[in-house]
């Protein structure tokens, strides 16, 4: 029902741009290798090509039955060699830029199986979903894209995206995660080696440090440096977390190893313990942290659950403390205040003006300098399974690292391969693939057996959807320069960081090689790849659980009698119900094809966008669906009961000659014109927009049916051929039918052109006038609008009612101010 909502949406728009004038592309793809479709695969004991293209099958099926107007033309399929062939064309263009690289990096290894682990295929236990094996943390070499070159123009650029919601330019800003601070020297104490480096934002608590901590993965932590005191208990520490797959349990336990060293504080020259602890990031920064217990949450709980000081030492006092309520010492002082008196020289500064001295001095001492750190980090993109896109590198004993030559992509993936499921990837043992020639030295080599991250296949298909069919390129660069970026990019909240961050990296990337230019100064520019960004809600399913058991209800468990209130079958108790995330584990899932089947697929498509606001939760209730089955009921019926000219345009009314009825449907029609258009123009409020044409067919009907309007009137015909002709992006099947009713010599109602309102036709007649009296509100007077701007005509209009009479009497009017085109008249009395 997700794909129901997302696709119902991006298909409306489509279909009013259509009719708007627009050329526009509508493409769909497949995005098919993956985790997901290898795991099906494995469970069902098939291959993952035949699995996905049974797949691709099925819900080209369930497209075509909910009436989807794509471009199947430009269709791509990501597991096709003809897609990624061009995803290992661009890997080579980032390897030869310098921006593919290897390097060693922690992974999730399962220790039976032998092989890598994605976060995904690991319990809450941190256990192996294959083998059951207690996973570990391994370090091995993987491929990684250096999406940190792009970290400043990937940040900044935020400020250009005017037209995304702005949690997720926030959402962002967050990963990016940019820190001003500085870097401080501490000289180890009793070992050669280098000093130790520590990024901190809070220069100004330097005199604080009562105690250092480094990452697991440290250099430090080294047998030969570190004291034999405590090498066994520090290594037994690190190899026990190296079986800990959830680090934030470790991290939430606030566990610590002294590791035995000292360093020498740069300042005081004191003696600071060195610590392990797995919540220092060992590619962050220098991988160690100042530890500051009296002014970090964090510091202070770690330096109490391992009692690494008696005394915690305050160096920042809040600005302002009252006498007799000195500072608490049984909590940190997070914030930013002035220096206590134990800071030397630096004592009575405020916390900002502290900072830059204490760098200052840094610098000048040669201890420190200032510094900025990202939570950025580049993209590990390697994967250790068989269904993804193979890397294009062959290992050369003789050559080392060498990329396959362009002309001999695309590097295919074998598919008469061992499928096993378990053990390492069927690429690594498959020999008469794995075995080739080094395309330099042409002696005996071996390809890559990691495939890409499946996120590298879709950082950059809406490009390919602009020039699907080339076969020299990925794409031409004045084709795509064209249409890129993306006018109106539509897709779950929940790729609001990854998928959305990969694909700004790309596309920066291939603007800075000119693959793609920009052509429009109303377009974003600096290479950002979308321009409107429309995140939809998820759907939620109607949940049942016995109030008893709380276990999830199957549909045949349950008593749907009253289906207001369904009860536990085995019991009669009511059960208990709420909307969560659709999952076969909850019972809760809705198959669209029978939805669609049931229920019509106009009113499928109406409910799913008239339920709730796109940007939010969508709680999926088939008893309220209807609701719209009655409503397509009525514009047909209105169809049927009006026919229009025989060229199907509606005579054009004339303002002078209406009735005040007529007057007032033509109004309504121009006003829901306007409404209609600006929400699926801009604010893609697709819930207010059927909302705003089921009242212009309630006026229709009403009209109609009280004589007020003839259904031969201009005006009416004009209104109800601008309803269906609105309702036809959203409802194309019954927008069709009722059309060709209206007007069957007129052509598809697709093919009409969108209807404009009339600012004039706006213009009300009359207004309801705010009555006030010496500034206070007494009554509304509805008056004619010329008559509301006369001050003297309202006058007497409200003294001749007995509001009026209440209010004004017979005292005077020394001043009458008339505001809002009459729409406001106080009375000075």
């Amino acid at each position: 029902m997700g794909h129901v909502r997302v696709y119902t949406i991006s298909d409306t728009l489509n279909r009013f741009r259509r009719m708007n004038g627009y050329n526009v592309l509508h493409p769909m793809g497949w995005d098919a290798f993956g985790l997901p479709a290898e795991n099906a695969a494995i469970e069902r004991g098939i291959h993952p090509a035949d699995w996905t293209v049974k797949n691709i099958g099925l819900m080209k099926e369930q497209m075509n039955k909910l009436m989807l107007h794509f471009d199947w033309s430009r269709e791509v399929t990501t597991c096709h060699p003809d897609y990624y062939r061009w995803t290992q064309y661009l890997f080579l263009q980032l390897h030869k830029a310098g921006l593919a690289y290897q390097k060693e990096a922690v992974v999730n290894w399962d220790p039976v199986d032998q092989t890598v682990l994605a976060n995904e295929q690991v319990d809450h236990e941190g256990k192996s979903w294959r083998s059951g094996a207690l996973v570990e943390r391994k370090r091995l070499r993987q491929w990684f894209f250096k999406v940190t070159e792009f970290t400043e123009d990937l940040l900044n650029d935020i400020d250009l995206l005017k037209n995304w919601p702005d949690r997720v330019k926030q959402m962002q800003r967050n990963w990016i995660g940019k820190s001003k601070g500085a870097e401080f020297e501490f000289a180890m104490q009793g070992v050669k080696t280098a000093p130790l480096k520590v990024f901190t934002s809070r220069p100004d608590t330097l005199l604080g440090v009562q105690f250092l901590v480094v990452a697991p993965e440290h250099p430090l932590i080294n047998k030969e440096l570190l004291p034999s005191a405590n090498a066994d208990e520090v290594l037994r520490f690190v190899q026990d977390l190296q079986k800990v797959q959830h680090m934030e349990e470790a991290e939430e336990s606030k566990k610590g190893v002294f590791t035995g060293l000292y360093a020498q504080h740069p300042v005081t020259k004191e003696k600071v313990p060195v610590y392990v602890a797995p919540y220092v990031l060992s590619d962050y920064g220098s991988g160690a942290v100042m530890g500051v217990p009296a002014h970090d949450k964090r510091d202070w709980e770690f330096c109490h659950a391992n009692k690494i000081v008696e005394q915690v030492k305050f160096v920042v006092e809040p600005a302002i403390q009252q006498v007799d309520q000195p500072m608490s010492q049984v909590e940190p002082f997070v914030a930013q205040g002035v220096l206590s008196a134990i800071n030397g020289k630096y004592a009575g500064l405020k916390s900002k003006q502290a900072a830059k001295a204490i760098v200052q001095d840094a610098i000048q001492q040669g201890y420190g300098d200032h510094a900025t750190q990202y939570r950025l980090k580049d993209w590990l993109l390697s994967r250790q399974r068989y269904w993804g896109a193979p890397i294009p590198i062959v290992h050369c004993p003789t050559c080392d690292v060498v990329p396959v030559p362009e002309e001999e992509l695309p590097v295919r993936l074998p598919l008469d391969v061992e499928f096993k499921g378990r053990g390492p990837s069927p690429l690594a043992t498959a020999d008469a693939w794995v075995n080739c020639k080094c395309p330099r030295c042409k002696g005996p080599a071996k390809r890559e057996t990691d495939t890409m991250d499946t996120f590298v296949d879709s950082s950059w298909y809406f490009m390919r959807h602009t020039d699907a069919s080339n076969t020299q390129l990925p794409f031409d660069t004045k084709i795509a320069s064209a249409l890129l970026p993306v006018d109106v990019y539509i897709g779950g909240v929940e790729h609001a960081i990854l998928h959305l961050l990969y694909s700004r990296f790309f596309s920066k990337f291939l603007y800075k090689q000119n693959a793609i230019t920009d052509t429009s100064d109303t377009k974003p520019g600096h290479g950002e790849p979308f321009n409107v960004l429309l995140t939809q809600g998820m759907v939620h399913g109607r949940t049942l659980k016995d109030p008893e058991t709380q276990k999830f209800l199957k549909p045949e468990e349950v008593d749907y009698s009253d289906p207001v209130q369904p009860k536990v079958l085995a019991t009669g108790k009511p059960t208990l119900v709420s909307y969560e995330k659709m999952s076969k584990s909850k019972y809760n899932g809705i198959n669209p094809v029978d939805v669609i089947a049931t229920e019509g697929v106009d009113a499928t498509r109406l409910h799913i966008l008239y339920k709730a606001p796109p940007s939010e939760v969508l709680e999926w209730d088939d008893t309220s669906i209807v609701g719209m089955q009655r409503w397509l009921a009525k514009v047909l019926k209105l169809s049927q009961g009006a026919t229009l000219t025989a060229s199907g345009a509606a005579a054009i009314p004339v303002l002078d000659a209406m009735t005040a009825d007529e007057r007032d449907l033509h109004r309504t029609t121009h006003q829901t014109i306007k409404q209609v258009t600006e929400g699926l123009s801009s604010t893609f409020a697709l819930n207010t927009v059927i909302s705003d044409l089921i009242k212009l067919s309630n006026q229709l009907s009403s009209a109609s049916s009280s004589a007020q309007v003839s259904p031969t009137s201009p005006v009416y015909q004009q209104a109800l051929q601008s309803l269906v002709i609105m309702l036809s992006p959203m409802a194309p099947c019954m927008a069709a039918e009722s059309w060709e009713t209206l007007a069957p010599a007129s052509g598809p109602v697709f093919d009409q052109p969108w209807p404009t309102w009339d600012p004039q036709a706006l213009v009300k007649d009359t207004v309801n006038c705010v009555i006030q009296v010496n500034g206070k509100t007494r009554f509304t007077l509805p008056l004619p609008v010329t008559v509301a701007q006369d001050v003297e005509q309202v006058e007497q209009q409200a003294r001749a009612t007995t509001q009026g009479q209440r209010w004004l009497a017979d005292n005077p009017i020394r001043r009458a101010i008339v505001a809002k085109n009459g729409a406001l008249v106080n009375f000075i009395i």
